[in-house]
C-alpha cells in the first residue's frame, strides 16, 4: 500500500487518527480515528482537513477587522466562532454572508438596539430597487436569523426585531421547466462539440434531479453499481443531508465513456467531472459553459437554466403518478412532509427513488 500524506494525520498500529493541534483543539477541532490506514481512513481525514482549511479561511476572512463593541458586527463575529456556525452546511454560510455583505456597511457598527423600522424599511426597498427583489428578500431573512443571533448574545431582544413591521413577501418562483427531449438536444450538443464533461454533467443532473453544485462535486468514491443500476450516494452541499442519485442505462455509458476520454485516473475524494481545460468545474465555468450550449440548441434568447432540472423533474414525476413523499427523497428535501419528522422517520429511501424514476418515464410519455 502507497503512502499519503495528509496534514495532521498520523498513522499507529496500521490505523489512522486525525490529530489537531493544541491552538485547533481550542477552536472545538478534537482527535478522530479515520480507521484501518487506507483509502477509506485517508477519506475521513481529507474532510476532517478540508473542514478546517474551510474554517480557517473564514477566520482569516475577518480577523483583520475589529469591530465596535456592542455591535452588530461585533455579534456576527462571535456567532462566526462557535460550533453552531461550523455546524451550517457551506451553502448556508455563503448565503449569510452574501446577505452580510450588503448588511456590514449599513448597519455593521450600529448597536442593534438603535435600528428601526424605517431603517431596515429603507434597507430593503434600495437593494429591490439597486439589485433584485428576490435579494432583498434573502438579506431581510438573513436579518432576522441574524437578530436571533445577537439577541441571544444579549445586544438586544429577539421580540423587538424591527424588521418585523417589514413585509419581506417571497417573489414570484421560478414556474419554467425543460422536457426530456430538449435535454437528450443538449447533452448531444454537448459531446458533438468536444463538451464531454459538460454532457455528463447535463445527464447526470437529468436523471439525478441533483442541483448543478451537488453534480459537479461528485467523487469516484460515491459512485457505486447495484442490481438496478448505478448510483452516487452523498450528502447535499446546501443542506447536509443524505442523497441518492440514481443513473439511467444512457446515462451510465455517457458517463463510462466520458471517463475514457478522459483517459486520466481520478482520486476517489477529488471531483469526477472536468471542463475542457482538465480542470474540475467551477460554478462559473459550469454556467459558461452550459450557456454556450443553450445558445447553439435554443438561441441566445434561451433563459432556462441547468437548475431548473429539479423543478422539471418533479413535474414530471407528478404527472407520471408518484406522490410528493416520494418526490422529496429525490430531491433530498422535506417536499410533501413535515420537516422535523421527515428528517427522523424518512431517511433517504433508494426504492422511493426508483419509484421517482418510474414515474418520470411514465410523465414524459
Amino acid at each position: 500500500m502507497g503512502k499519503i500524506k495528509i496534514p495532521y494525520y498520523v498513522v499507529r498500529n496500521g490505523r489512522g487518527y486525525w490529530q489537531p493541534k493544541s491552538e485547533m483543539k481550542r477552536l472545538g477541532f478534537v482527535n478522530v480515528a479515520c480507521g484501518n490506514d487506507g483509502p477509506d481512513a485517508w477519506r475521513v481525514a481529507e474532510k476532517l482537513n478540508l473542514k478546517w482549511l474551510e474554517f480557517k479561511a473564514e477566520d482569516e476572512k475577518f480577523v483583520s477587522i475589529s469591530p465596535k463593541r456592542g455591535s452588530l458586527h461585533e455579534s456576527f463575529k462571535r456567532y462566526q466562532a462557535t460550533n453552531e456556525w461550523r455546524k451550517k452546511a457551506p451553502r448556508t454560510r455563503e448565503e449569510w454572508e452574501r446577505a452580510w455583505s450588503r448588511i456590514e456597511p449599513i448597519f455593521g457598527d450600529a448597536a442593534p438596539k438603535t435600528i428601526t423600522l424605517e431603517h431596515i424599511s429603507l434597507f430593503r426597498e434600495n437593494i429591490a430597487l439597486d439589485v433584485s427583489e428576490r435579494e432583498a428578500h434573502r438579506c431581510v431573512k438573513i436579518w432576522r436569523a441574524l437578530w436571533k443571533v445577537a439577541a441571544a448574545f444579549g445586544y438586544c431582544k429577539g421580540d423587538e426585531d424591527p424588521s418585523l413591521g417589514v413585509r419581506n413577501t417571497e417573489p414570484k418562483r421560478r414556474q419554467v421547466i425543460w422536457s426530456h427531449s430538449e435535454v437528450r438536444c443538449l447533452v448531444k450538443a454537448a459531446w458533438r462539440k468536444g463538451y464531454y464533461g459538460l454532457a455528463t454533467i447535463i445527464a447526470i443532473s437529468w436523471d439525478s434531479s441533483l442541483s448543478p453544485v451537488d453534480v459537479r462535486k461528485l467523487t469516484p468514491s460515491q459512485g457505486h453499481n447495484g442490481p438496478d443500476g448505478m448510483v452516487f450516494i452523498l450528502e447535499r452541499a446546501k443542506t447536509g443531508r443524505a442523497a441518492v442519485a440514481t443513473l439511467s442505462h444512457t446515462t451510465k455509458r455517457i458517463l463510462n465513456r466520458y471517463i475514457q476520454i478522459l483517459g486520466v485516473e481520478i482520486a476517489p475524494s477529488a471531483p469526477l467531472l472536468r471542463n475542457r481545460s482538465g480542470k474540475p468545474y467551477t460554478k462559473d465555468t459550469l454556467g459558461d459553459d452550459f450557456r454556450t450550449i443553450r445558445s447553439n440548441v435554443f438561441g441566445h434568447l434561451e433563459q432556462r437554466t441547468l437548475a431548473d432540472f429539479r423543478r422539471s423533474g418533479a413535474v414530471e414525476a407528478i404527472r407520471g403518478g408518484a406522490n410528493t413523499t416520494h418526490v422529496g427523497q429525490k430531491l433530498a428535501n422535506d417536499a410533501g412532509s413535515n420537516p422535523s419528522l421527515g428528517r427522523t422517520y424518512m431517511p433517504v429511501d433508494i426504492q422511493a427513488v426508483r419509484v421517482v424514476d418510474l414515474a418520470r418515464r411514465k410523465g414524459r410519455k
